[in-house]
């Protein structure tokens, strides 16, 4: 949310708004909204980037509702008054609301395809989300636009109330939310790195890494399954992550993970059909784990990885622990995925220290992704 559309569309919206329910399996009849939510996806995705990275398939939008335990997952399309297929799918919003954690919030995505825009289509699912959220007792609603490619600073361009980075003026998706009474508080860089990463260019930063770190600090490499003994470390390193990543000036409460949601998140991704590599620092001396990066992948899709998180605690900062996870993770990436051609990943513009190891690896920015926000 939201879609490049007109903020001056009809009043009266000319669809229907109906919710998804979650099918027990993808070819039977009640699973057409989520086919059309990924024919949407895919749509917009090759607007906005050229490709289908970014977009949803059928069976990852039925996973992502499926772990009400720790987040609420509802999906919204648009359809003509009465129409029930896929193909009738002409827009698409998913509401994600917390369960444990930052629950005062809603998480939201709003896509019109690009061929049914200006037609009141943005409004409609934008005003079914707000009643979603509200109705849930959310307070607050967070939003990510995408805009491609970054636009030069200067006049023409908003610019958040902290950090750096802007986003174009006079462009839909901006006159859009601002009618929506959203307002900008973060840019993100999306960046995307080529792989394979030449040996010399990771060998060198791996080398200088570990010897910065020295022998305070090992390293480990994991897929799905986080060994039993180190459960509890990476859950203290999910929890941190929720309020050291920099936020703009939204108020951000602690995200508490523990052992059991660690062990459900290895499940949530099986059922999405999606691997993972995890890579993190252990201190020698504590044992416990200070430091980790991530990355997520289709199964079934040897060419694109996502990198998720990557974190150092702050009292082990200033040793190369961040260079040195990341280095090892796109290591152990070459050595279980060799056929991935590319890595995408965002990043806070403000966060300059990780844009920095990034850029070192051979990241290249690619579009930005601007977070908006309203209080309800």
């Amino acid at each position: 949310m939201p879609p490049s559309e007109s903020p001056h569309a009809a009043t009266v919206p000319p669809v229907e708004i109906v919710e998804a329910t979650v099918p027990a399996v993808l070819d039977t009849p009640d699973a057409w909204p989520l086919h059309g939510v990924a024919a949407v996806s895919r749509a917009c995705a090759l607007e906005n980037h050229g490709h289908a990275n970014l977009a949803i398939d059928a069976a990852g939008a039925r996973a992502t509702m499926l772990t009400p335990a720790y987040r609420q997952v509802r999906r919204l399309v648009a359809v003509a008054p009465g129409a029930r297929t896929a193909d009738a799918v002409v827009g698409h919003a998913m509401v994600l609301l917390p369960q444990v954690g930052n629950v005062h919030t809603a998480r939201v995505i709003v896509e019109v395809h690009p061929e049914h825009r200006r037609q009141g289509i943005g409004r409609a699912l934008a005003e079914a989300v707000v009643d979603v959220a509200r109705a849930s007792g959310r307070r607050l609603l967070l939003t990510d636009v995408t805009y491609s490619p970054e636009p030069a600073p200067g006049p023409g361009t908003i610019e958040p109330p902290t950090g750096p980075g802007s986003v174009p003026l006079d462009h839909d998706s901006t006159r859009f939310a601002i009618a929506q009474g959203l307002r900008l508080v973060q840019v993100a860089r999306h960046s995307v790195l080529d792989l394979p990463v030449p040996h010399e260019t990771l060998g060198g930063l791996h080398d200088r890494a570990v010897e910065a770190a020295g022998s305070d600090y090992r390293v480990h490499v994991w897929h799905l399954d986080i060994p039993p003994e180190h459960l509890d470390s990476v859950a203290t390193l999910k929890t941190r992550i929720s309020t050291d990543m920099p936020s703009g000036d939204i108020v951000v409460e602690e995200d508490p993970w523990d052992a059991a949601r660690v062990l459900a998140t290895a499940v949530d991704l099986r059922e999405r059909g999606q691997g993972r590599v995890l890579v993190a620092a252990e201190h020698v001396t504590s044992r416990s784990l200070v430091a980790y990066s991530e990355v997520v992948f289709p199964v079934d899709d040897p060419a694109v990885v996502f990198q998720c998180d990557t974190l150092v605690l702050r009292e082990h900062r200033g040793r190369r622990l961040g260079m040195l996870v990341k280095t090892s993770l796109m290591a152990e990436v070459a050595r279980a995925r060799p056929d991935a051609e590319r890595v995408h990943t965002w990043n806070a513009a403000e966060n300059a220290q990780m844009l920095a190891i990034n850029d070192a690896l051979g990241f290249r920015s690619t579009s930005i992704e601007a977070r908006w926000s309203r209080d309800l």
